[in-house]
């Protein structure tokens, strides 16, 4: 494995360095994933035959016509707390005809912290008896459950767990909710805030933040600047990262609900958001002078990389290379590329995460 991860970084970093030669960036910073047990949430499909039931994947046909059932009996990628708790869980399922019986998905998320949540996702409905036992097998393995079936959500205790990052010497604290977006690989996700914060200057003025999701970045940054303004349309996200500013005693960061259209229709004057007026957010009392981005796959729309323009420093992270490719035909004729770095968060796989430093020409 270990040749073969040694292989697939370097035909990323080849691919990196050669897709954005034409902005002549400086030497491509390349921040490698450990090789194993780099993956903080797994999901599976439980597979059911006449005796037996196991964790399966399917595995494609390369014409993607057909799918192959795979069993799986351990996962190398994710995070060993998953590894140790698969077997485990597993026997403990089999061994209850009520917790096993229409069991369909199960999915897993950890953290670094050391905490655990398991959904368990069924065909039929959940009942009291179920949850009588699922509640009893969460305290027996020290775990959290959530159990999920058409249109029912049962939460035994917390529907979240909390992770702990590292930055720097500070320990940054992360409330992440079921079935919403956080960054899978852990240990490569303190490496891209850690770079973050260095892309960053120490300055008296204020940070835009626009697609903040619960605050992953936004709290680090904070640390850099004198005021931060973040926005997010998730509602879910923007409850975790409310939650986060206050966890981890942060008081110079505004969250506001918008999405980046949104932001940037405000800021132009264009239009007035009840939403900014409830938060009691004055965008106009903000002394930008960074603006801080982590963009959907589809990267940023037009009028959003206008509004970018006029920033004297852009931080840009992207998890597609072609958005990102495509914007900076737009920013690279007001800005240059000063920092320019690649993350491997998804090994084994043809995705990438990457980040360039802006600074305006």
């Amino acid at each position: 494995m270990t040749s073969s991860y040694q292989q697939q970084l370097d035909a990323k970093i080849e691919r990196i360095r050669d897709q954005f030669a034409e902005y002549q960036p400086p030497a491509l910073e390349v921040f490698a994933s450990p090789e194993q047990n780099f993956r903080m949430r797994a999901e599976f499909r439980i597979w059911h035959t006449e005796n037996d039931m196991f964790y399966a994947m399917f595995e494609r046909s390369e014409d993607g016509q057909h799918k192959t059932v795979v069993r799986i009996d351990d996962f190398p990628i994710a995070d060993k707390s998953i590894n140790d708790l698969m077997p485990v869980l597993l026997n403990e399922l089999k061994a209850d005809a009520l917790l096993s019986n229409r069991l369909f998905e199960v999915h897993f998320l950890s953290t670094l912290k050391g905490e655990m949540l398991v959904s368990l996702i069924y065909r039929s409905a959940l009942n009291t008896d179920w949850e009588h036992k699922a509640k009893t097998l969460a305290e027996k393995l020290n775990i959290k459950i959530i159990g999920r079936s058409r249109g029912q959500k049962v939460v035994l205790s917390d529907e979240y767990v909390v992770e702990e990052l590292q930055v720097f010497d500070r320990t940054f604290q992360y409330k992440q909710i079921e079935s919403s977006f956080t960054q899978p690989n852990a240990q490569v996700c303190q490496k891209m805030l850690e770079w973050a914060c260095n892309a960053a200057e120490h300055t008296d003025k204020d940070l835009l933040e626009l697609y903040c999701g619960n605050g992953n970045f936004t709290l680090p940054l904070s640390l850099k600047f004198n005021r931060v303004l973040a926005t997010e349309l998730a509602k879910s996200s923007v409850y975790a990262a409310q939650w986060n500013i206050e966890k981890n005693k942060i008081d110079n960061i505004q969250v506001a609900r918008l999405s980046a259209e949104e932001f940037t229709q405000a800021y132009n004057g264009e239009r007035e958001f009840k939403r900014l007026k409830e938060a009691d957010i004055d965008i106009q009392s903000y002394d930008f002078d960074t603006v801080f981005v982590d963009p959907p796959r589809a990267g940023i729309d037009d009028d959003t990389l206008k509004l970018l323009q006029s920033f004297k420093r852009i931080i840009y992270i992207s998890c597609n290379p072609d958005t990102l490719y495509d914007n900076l035909k737009t920013l690279s004729q007001t800005h240059k590329i000063q920092k320019f770095a690649m993350f491997d968060q998804f090994p084994y796989t043809h995705h990438v995460e990457s980040g360039v430093l802006l600074e305006k020409i």
